[in-house]
């Protein structure tokens, strides 16, 4: 995560994976809703438009690979500023480097056992999520978190919880790192069961912290 180039463990849970993870689940995933504003009080006009248009989740395809980049990099930006070098975050070769990421995730066999789905709103990608199986040998979950981000603009618009319930299947035990302060992120997560297991680690600068839900480490 720290350094978009080099590919290890900790990247992994930023969606810097050491090896690209898989695009296919199995079977398509899909989310039809639509939000409609209930009360007339003052808000911002981007999410104004973001609840009243209609969101789909849907496996990611090939063909998505240059949005979910864009998706990609830019939520790094809103979501990691302050916590990330600028130069990593506005680093003009980023994109393409998300790019090939994301090509190898939705192309590459080795990695079938992931499960990769991104948000659309009138036909603009504006979230992207991604599951596998956990690092850790050690693990008591069978799944682990490594991408979930929506653009700030549609922050609690539903696309969130629609691309967690996409990629994890709420009766099997999971697991997140998520950084640390990351206040929304980690409420977020409270908010659909996980809870900090106290694990926690500082690499590269960023601290992050462990939060699970349905299961256990093995220390």
């Amino acid at each position: 995560m720290i350094r978009p180039s080099s590919i290890s463990r900790t990247g992994a849970r930023f969606g810097l994976l050491t090896r690209p993870p898989a695009a296919r689940t199995g079977g398509p995933v899909l989310f039809c809703l639509r939000f409609v504003p209930v009360r007339q009080v003052p808000r911002l006009a981007a999410y104004d438009s973001a609840v009243s248009s209609s969101l789909a989740v849907r496996p990611a395809r090939a063909g998505d690979v240059a949005q979910m980049a864009r998706v990609h990099v830019r939520c790094w930006q809103e979501t990691y500023r302050g916590l990330l070098p600028d130069a990593v975050l506005d680093d003009p070769g980023l994109v393409a480097v998300r790019e090939r990421f994301w090509t190898a995730a939705l192309t590459d066999e080795h990695y079938r056992g992931n499960r990769v789905a991104v948000a659309e709103r009138d036909g603009e990608l504006i979230g992207i999520a991604m599951s596998g199986p956990p690092l850790d040998a050690g693990a008591a979950w069978a799944r682990q978190l490594y991408v979930l981000y929506v653009h700030a603009a549609h922050h609690g618009t539903g696309a969130g919880p629609a691309l967690l319930e996409a990629v994890v299947d709420p009766r099997e035990p999971v697991a997140l790192w998520v950084a640390d302060p990351n206040p929304r992120a980690q409420a977020f997560y409270r908010k659909h069961g996980f809870v900090a297991d106290g694990a926690a680690q500082v690499e590269g600068g960023m601290r992050e912290i462990r939060m699970v839900r349905g299961g256990q480490h093995r220390r």
